[in-house]
């Protein structure tokens, strides 16, 4: 195996995970990019001139958790044992509980953004564990902090996913693997480009990576990105919910969406 270290990003064709890959390349790292259309992440490479040597792709989809751990053995297989993991697959649909239809939806967000999130660290664990270094990285949101309109499916997985690293962090504490969480705030990317509303300190998606690489590096186990969000995230902690409900009466709600189909990877090859 090589000792080039390499990174392990899901959500891999698009946005930020493109951008986080990219950045990783261009510091002399290796990646292993997974989404569910492989061949995206093969496009792509190609159009960086990145060869197997520097990028390889995984076909998979989260939200299968065999499917998600199959890549990973893949991955460790054809590549070995990742330095740094990022979950960062996932999806924001705009919910309303009292449709029927958006159960389903908060559902496929949670097996998204959640259990898929899990699944993606799973195979990597015990192999850090035994190395004594490693580093898993889960991608939260600001919209952990507090809900939003019609974005409760959203802030509610993302919550979660602070909370689930928070956890994590614990258990792993003594074992040499750290555990970061990292709460983007609004990023120019496919996922925020259909939002009805004003986005403050929108980043670029190459600004976020370059930020989010630098925290990654520097070992913290908790990130806001940008700063200014952090300064909003912690007056939003301390706001009282009657001034809080004021401050967002009016705001447009997130669209309603349908809960994208699952789709079956192909066979990943051996």
């Amino acid at each position: 195996m090589s000792n080039t270290p390499l990174a392990f990003i899901t959500g891999g064709s698009s946005g930020i995970g493109q951008a986080l890959a990219l950045r990783y390349v261009q510091a002399g790292w290796r990646v292993a990019l997974v989404a569910r259309r492989a061949a995206s992440i093969e496009s792509w490479a190609q159009e960086q001139g990145l060869d197997a040597s520097k990028c390889q792709a995984f076909a998979a989809d989260v939200c299968d958790t065999d499917s998600v751990v199959a890549a990973a053995q893949a991955c460790i297989a054809r590549m070995g044992v990742p330095d740094v993991v990022i979950a960062n697959a996932g999806i924001s649909i705009g919910m309303d509980s009292a449709e029927r239809s958006d159960i389903d939806v908060m559902a496929q967000t949670f097996a998204t953004n959640n259990t898929g999130l899990a699944a993606t660290f799973h195979p990597f664990i015990g192999p850090m564990v035994a190395r004594g270094s490693g580093r898993l990285v889960g991608i939260a949101s600001v919209a952990a902090i507090r809900g939003l309109p019609g974005h409760g499916a959203y802030c509610a997985s993302k919550a979660a996913v602070v909370a689930y690293c928070e956890s994590l962090r614990g258990e792993l504490r003594s074992s040499g693997v750290k555990v970061l969480t990292i709460l983007p705030g609004y990023v120019a990317t496919p996922l925020t480009a259909k939002n009805p509303y004003g986005m403050p300190f929108l980043l670029q998606a190459p600004e976020f990576a370059e930020r989010a690489f630098a925290a990654i590096q520097a070992g913290d186990s908790y990130r806001v990105i940008p700063w200014q969000m952090a300064v909003v995230v912690k007056l939003l902690r301390v706001l009282p919910n009657w001034l809080y409900d004021i401050a967002l009466a009016g705001r447009a709600r997130k669209p309603r969406g349908a809960a994208p189909a699952a789709a079956t990877p192909p066979a990943l090859p051996k």
